[in-house]
C-alpha cells in the first residue's frame, strides 16, 4: 500500500471519512470508482486520490452520490454525531 507523501489538505472535511469508511468497508480504490461510476459519478483514479486527501474540492451533488456508493447518510459522510 503506498502512503501519502504529503499532509492533509483543507479543501474539503470528508476526504479522510471517504478513505477511511471505504477501508472499512474492504473496498479497494478501483471498486469504489467503479462504484461511484454506476451511480452517475465519473471521477478519476487522481482526483478521488486527491479528495480522500483533502487536495480536492467536493461539490454537493458528489457527496449525495459518494454516500450513496458507501452506503452511508449524508450527515455521517459529514461527521454528524448521532
Amino acid at each position: 500500500m503506498k502512503h501519502r507523501k504529503e499532509p492533509p489538505g483543507d479543501k474539503n472535511i470528508i476526504g479522510s471519512r471517504v478513505l477511511k469508511m471505504r477501508k472499512a468497508k474492504g473496498m479497494k480504490q478501483k471498486e469504489f470508482l467503479a462504484r461511484l461510476q454506476t451511480l452517475g459519478l465519473d471521477i478519476s483514479p487522481t482526483s478521488l486520490s486527491r479528495l480522500e486527501g483533502q487536495h480536492r474540492l467536493v461539490q454537493d451533488y458528489e457527496i449525495l452520490i459518494i454516500a450513496k456508493a458507501l452506503e452511508i447518510s449524508v450527515g455521517e459522510l459529514l461527521g454528524e454525531k448521532t
